[in-house]
């Protein structure tokens, strides 16, 4: 792995060197500067926990290959060394998947080019494992790197309000996401964190993301707004009327 920058890390410019780029307001990296650890912390920890997972499967897949030895005077059962290449094949592909998701979601630097696949295509993969389907709009593959960030972790809020699945939307102008299913629910917490108004010494593993979410909002001088109803959750960007046509800027 790539160790770019990693001498030069210190606790409390972490976050300005990860959201520095240009098109970030002044006022939002004065802000970043000044964010708490815990944020840092909760997301590597929601990080390693999506990842969990998948890698004990594929620990589990190589444990069932070793135990069937050929030495014990009796050929390999095809069936079980089908069964086992199949666990570790799909457990490494849902991890890197994830893996994909969670750094452009997470790492993704304004004026940075886009390595691997197109954002659309890591949200599709990221949710292809799950009992989610994903609308990314057209209109949103065409919006700069910075606006399709906000998309992925508008997905990742989503994605959390539909633990039984269901159909996530995404549309464009201005951006907006509405989660569809059984039982949609986004916590009244959830809503307070997207709107940047949890302390951060109150945050959670599970209200990390709409906070990340939030602050990715206010460096492109936008906020969030929550609607929820039964069987529905809609997270809407509100775009500053003074600058109507920020929404579209990154096209």
């Amino acid at each position: 792995m790539a160790r770019h920058g990693i001498d030069r890390f210190k606790p409390q410019t972490a976050v300005t060197d990860a959201v520095e780029p240009s098109s970030f307001s002044a006022e939002y990296r004065r802000a970043a500067s000044t964010i708490d650890l815990r944020v840092l912390e909760l997301l590597s920890a929601r990080l390693c926990h999506e990842l969990s997972g998948p890698i004990a499967a594929i620990s589990n897949g190589v444990e069932f290959l070793a135990e069937e030895d050929p030495g014990l005077g009796s050929s390999p059962n095809p069936a079980f060394l089908h069964d086992a290449v199949a666990l570790v094949s799909e457990s490494a592909r849902r991890a890197r998947c994830r893996l994909q998701f969670y750094r452009f979601a997470y790492g993704f630097s304004s004026g940075s080019a886009i390595a691997g696949p197109a954002p659309h295509e890591i949200a599709i993969g990221f949710l292809a494992a799950t009992n989610i389907r994903a609308d990314y709009a057209a209109g949103i593959r065409m919006l700069s790197p910075d606006w399709q960030k906000l998309a992925c972790n508008l997905l990742s809020v989503g994605a959390d309000a539909l633990p039984r699945g269901g159909c996530l939307v995404l549309t464009d102008g201005p951006l907006s996401l509405e989660a569809v299913g059984e039982p949609a629910a986004l916590s009244a917490e959830a809503r307070e964190a997207l709107m940047l108004a949890t302390p951060i010494a109150d945050l959670t593993a599970r209200t990390v993301q709409p906070y990340f979410t939030g602050l990715l909002a206010k460096a492109l001088e936008c906020s969030l707004i929550a609607t929820v109803e039964p069987g529905r959750v809609r997270l809407g960007v509100v775009v500053p009327r003074s600058e109507p046509g920020l929404a579209q800027s990154g096209r």
